[in-house]
């Protein structure tokens, strides 16, 4: 089994690396771990060996480069095989430093170091989450490893079942949505839902079977009519039908929207080459069916948080079904559904160093957490505000240029100027939400257009630390006055 998947490996692999003496190293990467795994199964009763062959072939998908694919094979054989001691300075010396520091990046730290179950959880998922400051394709393997876990958790007891899907809900779906992995987010949602919702799930699906058999073909008229269109414009175009999947609906669930009240529950997706005919197909497309009026979103103008870009319109179809059209470029549909993993794509062997700065310009969740890092020293606190701050449910709010601001619920002005920059937080001196002026402890809401209006002779106020939501909103308002008091001369 394990040698014929590997097979299946080797056979993606070879499609995009031409080099013969990485191709070499990953074979050694297999034999290394078939060897040191040789005498373990999985729950399922097959060979261990089957566990990281799968990890690799899912990164293999997004094209991974050679180091990537080897570490993933490698990735357990530090933690799973203790009994042999095979260390980081091993793998150092038999491929190379990176693969090495790859594989350590993904090792949990041996739990006998630990006082508590918890704390261990609590240094590993912090370890797991601060991956992205040191090397992304940590977390990126982490993520094909908890994927392939989650595809084989049938064979664990249900007790190891919720508790796996609990945490990849609160984890491992976060993370792959902020780096825009949302094909790979989609699936862990799926997966996690059978084992926490089963009921809900079941029913979910039966609704969506009626849905499909109901809708496809009229939307699949509509998506006729529309590429006839396009073609007759001279549009290159691909066009796609989509009726929304379960992570989708109950992402809308949890909103307290019924199925029937989802407008995006169906949808076209009109991909083309390049900006200009993205505004240009969205207007062919309100020339032909009725546009609702307040469902039109931008996202190109004003890309979300993860970097997603595309045109959002809902129209009413000539059956009276209500349908949504994301209109982007082929750039942009990579993005939307792979995030970060289409870097390898995209850029080949430069791929990690655009992800490396990409991350740290464009992302602002990766600000966050290094500010959150900073400041919490106890891991159980900082998983305890990550998921609160972080992983928990967001708005997102406007700068007056249109610029998208993420900011934890029940985030107020004073967060939202520390977000922009401490010193616009420091010479506060009140906030207007909507051209309007508010109170410093006002909730901000979603889609609120958020402006600060500062005086350079200002100060924070104390009392902003009850105001504010976000650690770091307080962190920055008690140390000016702990820089403050410091610099004060003795009376």
């Amino acid at each position: 089994m394990g040698n014929k998947l590997f097979q299946k490996l080797l056979f993606n692999i070879k499609k995009y690396i031409k080099d013969e003496s990485l191709i070499k190293m990953i074979i050694n990467a297999y034999l290394c771990a078939d060897i040191l795994h040789a005498e373990q199964k999985r729950q399922s009763g097959e060979e261990y060996i089957v566990h990281p062959i799968s990890v690799a072939l899912i990164l293999s998908e997004y094209e991974a480069d050679a180091d990537t694919i080897a570490a993933a094979l490698l990735h357990d054989v530090i933690e799973d095989t203790s009994d042999i001691n095979f260390t980081k300075e091993d793998i150092a010396t038999i491929f190379n430093d990176t693969v090495a520091s790859l594989v350590d990046g993904v090792t949990k730290i041996n739990k006998l170091n630990f006082s508590s179950k918890e704390e261990a959880v609590a240094t590993n998922n912090r370890k797991i989450i601060m991956s992205l400051n040191e090397d992304i394709r940590m977390l990126l393997i982490k993520l094909a490893d908890r994927l392939h876990n989650m595809r084989t958790l049938q064979y664990l007891s249900e007790f190891k079942q919720k508790e796996n899907s609990l945490e990849t809900m609160e984890l491992y779906v976060p993370l792959a949505y902020y780096i825009g992995a949302f094909k790979m987010k989609n699936e862990l949602v799926d997966l996690s839902l059978r084992y926490l919702k089963p009921d809900m799930y079941r029913d979910m699906e039966l609704k969506l079977t009626k849905i499909r058999q109901k809708n496809n073909q009229i939307i699949g008229e509509m998506l006729i009519n529309v590429s006839t269109i396009l073609s007759n414009e001279g549009i290159p175009h691909e066009i796609k039908m989509r009726i929304k999947n379960i992570c989708g609906i109950y992402n809308k669930m949890l909103k307290k929207k019924n199925i029937t009240d989802i407008q995006d529950l169906l949808a076209l997706k009109v991909i083309v080459e390049n900006v200009k005919d993205c505004y240009f197909v969205l207007g062919l497309i309100h020339s032909i069916y009725k546009p609702i009026d307040g469902k039109f979103k931008d996202y190109i103008a004003s890309p979300k948080t993860n970097m997603y870009s595309s045109l959002h319109t809902t129209v009413v179809g000539r059956k009276g079904q209500v349908v949504q059209c994301q209109i982007r470029t082929f750039d942009m549909d990579e993005i939307a559904y792979q995030g970060l993993m289409s870097y390898w794509k995209k850029y080949g062997n430069e791929a990690v160093n655009y992800m490396r700065e990409d991350l740290r310009t464009k992302f602002q969740f990766f600000q966050s957490l290094s500010e959150l890092d900073k400041i919490t020293a106890d891991n159980q606190e900082f998983l305890l505000q990550a998921k609160r701050e972080l992983f928990s449910d967001n708005i997102y709010v406007y700068t007056p240029k249109g610029e998208i601001i993420e900011l934890p619920n029940g985030s107020t002005p004073i967060d939202f100027a520390y977000r922009i920059n401490k010193n616009i937080g420091n010479t506060m001196i009140g906030a207007l939400i909507n051209d309007k002026y508010v109170d410093l402890d006002y909730k901000l809401k979603n889609k609120d257009i958020v402006k600060i209006v500062t005086d350079d002779m200002a100060n924070p106020s104390l009392d902003w630390i009850d105001k504010a939501d976000t650690t770091y909103a307080k962190r920055e308002i008690n140390k000016f006055y702990t820089n403050k008091k410091v610099l004060m001369p003795n009376d």
